[in-house]
């Protein structure tokens, strides 16, 4: 146990000195300084800052449950996000970058009016602390729990371990968050996410060396000829994620998250120029080409090891798998990673939402002459409270029938798909004005409710997605028409305008390409 701790908070400790040595000399009472790193970030910071805020143990548990359970097609989720992160690079970032913004709803009342602002505003809040920070905490706490075991070191009820367990997540990752502001966060992501890759990595590896008596890659055939359909990429129309999706709603999410996001994209707004910022989607887009090998493989060879034992409680094969294979010397190092993953998601997404609630809600609605010191100083406070409000709702989480990480996903529906239609008629549409934007943002809130929840439409809720995308245009359309008023044109002052990176087109289609190529592959 002495080299758990020891592996533990040393790499903890690592993070730590590494992310106060690059700080040392920045200044955090400047809105721009704390809210967007001093506009100094590098295309390799925003890449490891966007890949660990995107991966955490929802991933690292839910994922790999559900490709245990469901087999190698939810890798859809993954292999996908590159295509959208070269639209994203291409052709929302210059326009995003060019006009100077802090946040996403900042572009809707440029284009639309300050009501669709605010009420953007409203839904990005409520999804954080509905979704997202509970279950990040939630499935940290689980991964956590499960190399320690409080629960018996503590003689203490599991339930009251996973408590305790959640409540000290939370307390360290708001840290990160509420004093450091958005470079702490990216720098320390940088590092957690070289931690994440190799422990990551380690658990596939050393299992599928084993499996093969010292031949890692004998392991993997071994491993497929147990069951081939595991690893069927295009699956039937009835799977968890059927192929059909990547034509209707997957796409849209995905060119969401990754192009329109303020927890991701607000890392590319930090960055010291436009160039920086594309290469940093760029990359982002080969590391989630890599990303599968510790999100997706892990769950194909826990399936070899315990076969359908745990098809009811598909999100505790992960842990399963890391004490089956990992060496017990090794077991701190993971958590310290494991707790960085969960840390990065967390704070990051923290950090967002303050910046979301200081610049769209309170400068904008409530005090707009207010100082620097001061909105940084709400930010923090604003940080504090969904901290609190998260954490208390965290220990609710109770497993989904097809995982975390499905749950999640469709949680993720009421919010991303509204936003982005408006998002994308806003910046494609001219004819669809300020009256559209606010019938398409509450008739997609209320249909997917409704289908979803209540209803219970038997529709994959990814297809809704699609339908709802669709909708959601005519409904904008339709109401434009019916109430015509004046669309101002957004201009980009000559002194923002930026170059783009010169290779941004190439290296897209070469991303591109590479995610085909693999459908093909495993087709």
């Amino acid at each position: 146990m002495t080299s758990t701790y020891l592996g533990f908070f040393g790499f903890t400790f690592l993070v730590i000195i590494y992310t106060v040595y690059k700080l040392r000399k920045d200044n955090f009472k400047t809105a721009q300084g704390y809210f967007l790193a001093g506009k100094s970030l590098t295309g390799p910071i925003i890449a490891g800052s966007m890949i660990l805020t995107n991966i955490s143990t929802e991933h690292l548990i839910g994922m790999n449950g559900s490709s245990y359970k469901n087999g190698i097609i939810v890798i859809a989720w993954e292999v996908t996000s590159a295509i959208a992160l070269v639209i994203a690079a291409i052709f929302f970032l210059p326009r995003f970058i060019r006009m100077g913004l802090t946040t996403i709803p900042e572009f809707l009342e440029k284009r639309f009016d300050g009501t669709t602002r605010s009420i953007v505003a409203f839904l990005l809040m409520l999804s954080f602390v509905v979704t997202l920070l509970p279950i990040v905490l939630y499935s940290g706490a689980i991964n956590i729990e499960s190399v320690f075991d409080f629960s018996t070191l503590f003689n203490v009820p599991k339930s009251m371990a996973m408590v305790y367990t959640i409540l000290a997540i939370g307390v360290i990752g708001s840290l990160y968050a509420i004093f450091g502001g958005l470079k702490a966060v990216a720098y320390s992501d940088t590092l957690n996410g070289v931690g994440l890759m190799l422990g990551g990595l380690l658990i596939p590896g050393i299992a599928l060396y084993e499996i093969g008596s010292g031949d890692v890659f004998e392991g993997l055939t071994t491993v497929y000829n147990f069951a081939p359909d595991k690893f069927d990429i295009i699956g039937k129309p009835d799977s968890v994620l059927p192929f059909s999706v990547l034509f209707t709603g997957l796409m849209i999410n995905q060119i969401y998250f990754w192009g329109m996001n303020q927890a991701i994209i607000q890392r590319a707004f930090g960055a010291k120029n436009l160039v920086e910022a594309q290469k940093g989607l760029i990359y982002t887009g080969i590391l989630k080409l890599l990303v599968p090998l510790i999100i997706v493989l892990p769950g194909l060879i826990a399936f070899y090891y315990f076969q359908d034992s745990y098809y009811e409680t598909p999100d505790l094969i992960y842990p399963m798998l890391v004490k089956k294979v990992l060496p017990t010397y090794l077991f701190g190092f993971f958590a310290a990673v494991i707790l960085g993953a969960v840390l990065s998601t967390f704070n990051s997404v923290l950090n967002s939402a303050s910046t979301v609630f200081c610049y769209d809600i309170y400068k904008k609605t409530i005090n707009p002459k207010v100082s620097d010191a001061k909105l940084v100083r709400y930010g923090k406070l604003v940080s504090v409270l969904l901290a609190v409000v998260s954490i208390t709702v965290a220990p609710l989480v109770a497993y989904a029938p097809d995982g975390l990480y499905f749950l999640l996903q469709e949680l993720n529906g009421i919010f991303f798909i509204p936003i982005s239609s408006v998002i994308i008629a806003g910046i494609f549409v001219k004819s669809v004005n300020a009256n559209g934007a606010k019938a398409g943002l509450f008739f997609g809130f209320t249909f997917y409710i409704l289908t979803t929840f209540i209803l219970k439409v038997d529709i994959h809720f990814v297809h809704l997605w699609g339908i709802e995308f669709v909708l959601n245009f005519i409904i904008m359309f339709a109401f434009s028409a019916l109430y015509r008023q004046k669309i101002d044109t957004v201009e980009v002052p000559d002194e923002m305008v930026e170059k783009s990176w010169s290779l941004v087109n190439i290296m897209g289609v070469v991303l591109v390409a590479a995610t085909v190529l693999i459908y093909i592959l495993l087709s």
